[in-house]
């Protein structure tokens, strides 16, 4: 009997060596970064267009915002990213160009009201 204790303290014990999520705070995590990321992109999209950005400098502004916006969610969670999120590339990469039309709808916008109105 006794052996049969020890390799149940075994088997306990590799299991607690994986890590485990919750489904419902993974999701709502990650609908965290989606909110957040589509609203920098609005808010970038507007600062290029008063900004007066055109063509490849925009595009590049909106990239510059989403890396801004991925260590800032690194930052928020403490830099320990595997705590909150299954992997890395779900902070750093996702929904990165799910805001690129928001981006480009609010830089259109906002150009034509200042510049050529």
């Amino acid at each position: 009997m006794a052996g049969h204790n020890e390799s149940e303290k075994k088997q306990s014990d590799s299991t607690n060596d994986l890590q485990t999520f919750n489904g419902d705070n993974l999701q709502s995590n990650m609908k965290v970064i989606y909110y957040s990321r589509t609203f920098l992109s609005i808010i970038g999209g507007v600062m290029a267009g008063i900004l007066g950005f055109t063509g490849l400098t925009g595009f590049i502004f909106y990239f510059l915002i989403m890396a801004i916006t991925s260590v800032g969610l690194i930052a928020k969670a403490k830099f320990s990213v595997d705590s909150y999120f299954d992997s890395w590339n779900r902070v750093a990469f996702d929904g990165f160009l799910g805001g690129l039309m928001s981006f480009v709808l609010f830089w259109t916008f906002a150009y034509d009201i200042v510049h050529i109105f």
